[in-house]
């Protein structure tokens, strides 16, 4: 098991936030990740628009994950409507 930050921007309308955060912690749980800590960094305005949006919602986690499920739980956040980017970065010890 290996430290990640996990970093998330969600779509800035509170529904959608709410629901692309319920999304992104449900797939968090089925590869078996364990969140550590988690903080909402409210909305912010975004330096270029991303999927016709000028705001959106950022939220912070760091995890603990097996690097294999990463690329797992990449490729099932790309499909999620609410998320307009994410970054997985490995912490270091």
């Amino acid at each position: 098991m290996r430290t990640y930050e996990f970093t998330v921007i969600l779509r800035a309308e509170e529904d959608a936030a709410a629901k692309g955060k319920e999304l992104v912690k449900k797939e968090l749980a089925n590869a078996n990740a364990a969140i550590l800590k988690e903080e909402d960094l409210g909305i912010r305005v975004l330096a270029y628009p991303i999927k016709k949006e000028e705001k959106g919602r950022y939220l912070y986690m760091e995890l603990q994950a097996d690097p294999a499920v990463i690329s797992v739980i990449e490729k099932n956040c790309l499909l999620m409507n609410p998320v307009l980017k994410f970054l997985f970065v490995k912490k270091e010890s």
